[in-house]
């Protein structure tokens, strides 16, 4: 096709009331420039503030948390020392021979022979004789045989009221100097 042979429509006269209304005018004058809002800057710094001040909070509280932990830590060690000689010392006087000692103390003796009584028709088997006031055994005497356990400390060491012995004042082995320390020996 030509552009001859197309059919050419007259455009519509343009008339004051169909005029399309025009969106782009002219600038007649700058307008004033805004100035940026304050409270915005205000607002941005005191976010970056506050999250300043909480990672310093943060890193405060942590802290004092570690030396809360060491200090119990700390506490435990002690308390689990004090716990094991306290069992140490149970241990000993719990023994036969500190029950034996403390027996003796109370006047109690160490019957001869036993007697044996049958529940079933009360009848008694053995001597039958009652212990004597003096005892066959006794337990503090030059045979016995001691316990470690129960040994004082010296009187000469001071033991502090919360029961630990200070460690400069405990008894430490020989320095080895010159090797180490061997019996004599012919």
């Amino acid at each position: 096709m030509s552009l001859n042979a197309t059919v050419r429509k007259p455009a519509l006269p343009v008339t004051p009331a169909r005029a399309p209304e025009r969106r782009l005018r002219p600038v007649t004058e700058s307008r004033p420039r805004r100035k940026p809002k304050l409270a915005y800057a205000l607002m941005a710094l005191g976010g970056a503030l506050a999250i300043g001040a909480a990672q310093i909070g943060l890193s405060l509280a942590i802290t004092q948390d570690s030396f809360v932990l060491a200090d119990l830590s700390s506490q435990q060690r002690e308390l689990n020392l004090r716990s094991h000689a306290l069992q140490e010392e149970l241990t000993g006087l719990s023994s036969p021979q500190a029950l034996a000692s403390a027996a003796a103390d109370l006047g109690m003796v160490v019957a001869g022979s036993p007697s044996y009584l049958r529940l079933s028709d009360g009848a008694v088997f053995g001597v039958g004789a009652g212990a004597d006031w003096t005892s066959t055994v006794d337990p503090n005497g030059s045979g016995a045989v001691s316990n470690s356990l129960i040994t004082a400390p010296p009187v000469d060491t001071p033991v502090p009221e919360n029961g630990t012995l200070d460690p400069a004042t405990q008894d430490l082995p020989p320095a080895i100097t010159d090797g180490l320390p061997s019996p004599t020996t012919h």
